[in-house]
Order: structure tokens, then C-alpha cells, then sequence
């Protein structure tokens, strides 16, 4: 019958032998990589929806940027082209009014940014809504929330998965 005696001296001498067999590098880089995984819609998100939306310039006045990327599940590419609309409650008008609503399209390295007046709280949280509604891939509804309503951007990132 065969003994392991497991000490500190053994467990050492065992460790630096695996290390001499699988190199350091086998150490510090995970066996597979997961890929970028897709974007959940948040609770919420769709709340005061348009579908349709129309593409615009600026939404109001302006003053405030919302900002973000757009990516494809798995790799992580950008993705150019994309449609994604925003709305919010802002100081010139509610989330469920047509002219607080409007949509963009993400440049050739898949960001995003539109201009829209101050958002302000409702229900107590600052807040704004954004969509991907435009079909080649899954929807996405975000939601994300400001710290402090003295913010004066705010950016939400989209991993989309194809439909």
C-alpha cells in the first residue's frame, strides 16, 4: 500500500511541477474563452415605447448626451448601422410624449450618441430608455440609471445576439 504524505514541502514541490509542465503562460490564460455574451433587456425598458420612432438630428434643445456602443454577441464586433432609439423624462418633456422620443444610427465602429434635453428624475430615479428595435438581431430594451440628476450624460452599451 502506497502513502501520500501531503506536507508543505510536498504540495510545493508539486506546484512548481506543474508549472514546469504546462509553462506559466497555462497558468494565467483560461483553458477556453467564452465570447462577449448578449445584452439582456432590463426590467422596465420598455416602458413608454414608440415603435418607429423617427431618426433625428437632436432630440429638443439639447444639452445632454446619451452615448454608448452597439457589438455583436460572440466576437465583440462593432456593429455600423445600427438603429437605436432613446427617450426620457426631461426638462422639456415627459417619456410618454412623441417629442421626447427619437432614434440614431451607429457609426462605422458601432457607437452611438444623440443629444436630448436634461433628463430629470421621475419616480425618484433619473433615468433613461433606450431601444434596438431594428430586427436583424434580438431586441434589447435598457434602462440605465443616473448617479446624480447633475449628470449630464449617460452611456448604455448594447452585445446583440442574431435572431
Amino acid at each position: 500500500m502506497t502513502t501520500v504524505v501531503l506536507n508543505r514541502r510536498s504540495l510545493l514541490a508539486t506546484g512548481g511541477f506543474v508549472v514546469l509542465a504546462t509553462g506559466v503562460s497555462g497558468l494565467l490564460v483560461p483553458a477556453r474563452a467564452q465570447g462577449l455574451l448578449p445584452t439582456d433587456s432590463m426590467s422596465g425598458g420598455a416602458n413608454n415605447y414608440r415603435k418607429g420612432a423617427p431618426t433625428v438630428d437632436r432630440i429638443g434643445k439639447g444639452g445632454f448626451w446619451m452615448s454608448g456602443t452597439v457589438r455583436r454577441a460572440g466576437d465583440g464586433a462593432p456593429l455600423a448601422g445600427q438603429r437605436v432609439q432613446i427617450w426620457a423624462h426631461t426638462t422639456e418633456g415627459q417619456e410618454h410624449e412623441p417629442q421626447s422620443h427619437g432614434a440614431t444610427l451607429t457609426d462605422k465602429d458601432g457607437k452611438f450618441r444623440l443629444e436630448m434635453p436634461q433628463i430629470i428624475p421621475i419616480f425618484g430615479q433619473p433615468h433613461g430608455h433606450l431601444a434596438y428595435d431594428s430586427g436583424e438581431f434580438k431586441t434589447v430594451f435598457l434602462r440605465p440609471v443616473m448617479r446624480s440628476a447633475k449628470e449630464t450624460s449617460l452611456e448604455a452599451h448594447f452585445v446583440l445576439q442574431p435572431v
